[in-house]
């Protein structure tokens, strides 16, 4: 999509745009910005809406959407990681810190186990992400993985 295009999208003038984000990179580099607060936010207001492992599960589902949703962006990606516009380090201890507030409130209520590091459940919610051919199959997976974080009595 062109930076005309955006700008049309968003109702301002290709200049109003430029000036913001001279760059399609500054851009990519905004909206990744606030998509990524906006999903490790989220796992607070699930958790104040929902018990802790529904909380997981769904704070899941729209982890799985972030990071689909960035597939087509590897590229620009990529470039403003390189660029050091943002760091890897960064976006995940966010993402880390959303998964271990969700999973201490279920250790803390008992339905999700407290002996697993969150790091280690962002690393598999990432590779699920990265490896599953369809959304229905990423489903049964994301499944599989809460499965194995319900504490067991």
């Amino acid at each position: 999509m062109s930076l005309e295009a955006v700008a049309r999208g968003a109702g301002v003038g290709i200049g109003t745009l430029y000036r913001h984000f001279p760059t399609r990179e500054a851009l990519i580099e905004a909206v990744y910005r606030a998509e990524l607060a906006d999903v490790s936010s989220s796992a607070a207001q699930l958790l104040s809406e929902h018990p802790p492992a529904d909380a997981l599960r769904r704070w899941m589902d729209r982890y799985a959407e972030f990071v689909a949703a960035k597939r087509g962006m590897a590229e620009s990606l990529r470039a403003i990681f390189e660029s050091g516009a943002v760091e890897r380090n960064e976006t995940r201890a966010r993402i880390v810190a959303a998964v271990d507030s969700l999973l201490t409130a279920g250790a803390a209520d008992g339905s999700l186990r407290g002996d697993v590091p969150a790091d280690d459940v962002v690393t598999s919610l990432l590779g699920i992400s990265l490896a599953s051919g369809s959304r229905e199959q990423s489903k049964r997976m994301l499944d599989l993985l809460l499965d194995g974080l319900v504490a067991t009595r």
